[in-house]
């Protein structure tokens, strides 16, 4: 996750110069306090929140929990992570609904936070869950305000309540009421009202937020902060609390390149819980906050759980399940990775899911230059395709690698890259069905590799190259370790399922990084 991105490195890089340390010295307890005390100011994490979280992780880091323990380096990163835990609010909390329908959902916030865009996510959420949602539009101030508030609320699959059309016109208590009274006759059973927000805090907003609150006893006052705020998120939340006094936050734009103090600091001074976190700009991009995930996600030990909850509401378990006999039997298509990749694209961000693996960090450059649109043209060459093509991809001769290339915008070398990967994924999927270790270029066979646990079928052992040049037979030698004829062309050295050029010779994937994924996906 960017927000948390710096600060992940800087408590990496202080925790692992605890490692290899038998036993802990005050000293080194007190240098780490100190450097983790840097680290969270630098992310613009309040003073008070520092003081208080690095001062509660020094008492625990120097008394008998850590002197006694086999790992003390390991016990301090977990303090750190109990610690960041408590301070995000400790255990999750869900939204309260009403005994009696409609329950009220009040969303406050500055102008700008994000408050219409989240008002949709929040709907579609609650739809998938089984609700009716009903979206008010009573931000009548903001230009065009009345308006976003349609289109996000069509996306979403909402109805939208705005009987006024905004630009000044109009009385957003009023409307705010008459909404209540809409929802119980049309029996929407929850009402989330978009109220206006300005630049800055001021008296004005303070009261119509206030009156509005008055007017509809909300069960639920959600506050909107963006996440890259900075050092202003708590003057900001302090303000609102007088004010308005919510019951909980939900932080927007958590996907940015802030340092991601306010998330650190609004739970612990305001008191009120994080119920949920805005991470992209897709009313997809959005998901309950729960604080334990989002303490291992800072500290770089990953967030599994929530990629586990992703993929099991995007992909089809019975899909799924066919492909993996494919993939057992070696009947697996190109029109079986285009459906495989689709689920994956509803999934959200590649990036966003990558950044969920545990040691996420030493891929950072990596996922940085990911480009999630090599995704698309991949989709776009094998969509191109007619479905014979997409079963049967010996069928596709020169004319047709042409026809598909001008038909998805790409070039034929792309179209050849792509096939030219797949049908050696396919050959290696051979392999593995047979029982045997599949060969990785560079490598000699594994004797007696089987899958069965008994007695498997001896790899034949390939000849060397007797060539007196040494760089020919160097060259023959990994030609007849990836299974090919000396002198045979390679495949093209690519990015696997996908385009372009990659670096260094054809490689089986292994699956163990980003770089693995962009030769399957991407560059």
């Amino acid at each position: 996750m960017a927000t948390f991105s710096s600060l992940t490195d800087r408590l990496s890089d202080t925790f692992k110069n605890l490692r290899g340390k038998g036993k802990l010295t005050p000293a080194d307890i007190d240098g780490t306090v100190r450097e983790i005390r840097r680290a969270l100011l630098d992310a613009d994490v309040a003073l008070e929140v520092v003081k208080d979280f690095t001062g509660k992780v020094r008492e625990r880091a120097l008394g008998d929990e850590v002197s006694k323990a086999l790992n003390p380096a390991q016990q301090v990163v977990q303090i750190v992570n109990d610690e960041l835990i408590a301070i995000l609010g400790g255990e999750a909390r869900r939204i309260r609904f009403a005994k009696t329908a409609p329950t009220v959902i009040m969303l406050a916030g500055l102008q700008g936070a994000g408050k219409t865009t989240l008002a949709g996510k929040l709907a579609k959420w609650l739809a998938k869950d089984g609700h009716t949602p009903m979206l008010v539009a009573a931000d009548l101030q903001r230009p065009n305000a009345v308006t976003q508030l349609q289109v996000v609320g069509e996306q979403a699959g909402a109805h939208v309540f705005a009987p006024e059309p905004g630009n000044g016109v109009g009385n957003p208590v009023r409307v705010a009421k008459d909404a209540i009274k809409y929802a119980q006759d049309k029996q929407y059973d929850v009402v989330i009202v978009d109220t206006a927000g300005r630049l800055g805090v001021d008296a004005e907003l303070m009261k119509q937020a206030a009156d509005i609150r008055r007017a509809v006893d909300p069960d639920e006052v959600l506050f909107v902060i963006d996440a890259m705020i900075g050092q202003d998120a708590v003057a900001t939340a302090k303000a609102f609390q007088q004010g308005v006094d919510f019951t909980a936050v939900v932080l927007s734009k958590l996907d940015g390149d802030a340092r991601g103090g306010a998330a650190l600091s609004v739970a612990s001074v305001t008191g009120r819980p994080i119920i949920f976190a805005s991470t992209g700009e897709s009313l997809d991009d959005f998901e309950p906050f729960y604080p334990d995930r989002m303490a291992s996600r800072i500290l770089d030990l990953g967030d599994i759980l929530t990629l586990i909850e992703q993929a099991q509401q995007h992909f089809d378990e019975e899909e799924t399940r066919k492909v993996a006999e494919k993939f057992a039997t070696a009947t697996f298509t190109l029109e079986d990775f285009l459906s495989q990749m689709q689920q994956l694209k509803n999934m959200g961000s590649i990036k966003n899911m990558l950044g969920m693996l545990p040691g996420a960090k030493g891929m950072r450059e990596q996922l940085d230059n990911f480009d999630e649109s090599e995704i698309t043209r991949t989709e776009a060459i094998i969509q191109s395709m007619t479905l014979q093509e997409r079963r049967t991809p010996k069928v596709l001769n020169g004319s047709r690698r042409v026809r598909i290339a001008r038909g998805s915008g790409s070039t034929v070398s792309e179209v050849n890259a792509l096939v030219n990967r797949f049908e050696q994924a396919a050959k290696m999927m051979k392999t593995v069905a047979k029982g045997q270790m599949p060969q990785m270029p560079g490598m000699g066979p594994i004797p007696g590799a089987g899958f069965g646990g008994g007695r498997g079928k001896q790899v034949t052992k390939k000849k060397g190259s007797k060539s007196g040049n040494p760089a020919k037979r160097a060259s023959e030698n990994a030609a007849l370790a990836a299974g090919l004829k000396p002198g045979e062309p390679a495949a093209p050295t690519g990015s696997g399922f996908g385009l372009g050029k990659g670096k260094g010779a054809a490689a089986a994937p292994t699956g163990d990084d980003l770089e693995t994924l962009q030769k399957f996906l991407g560059r």
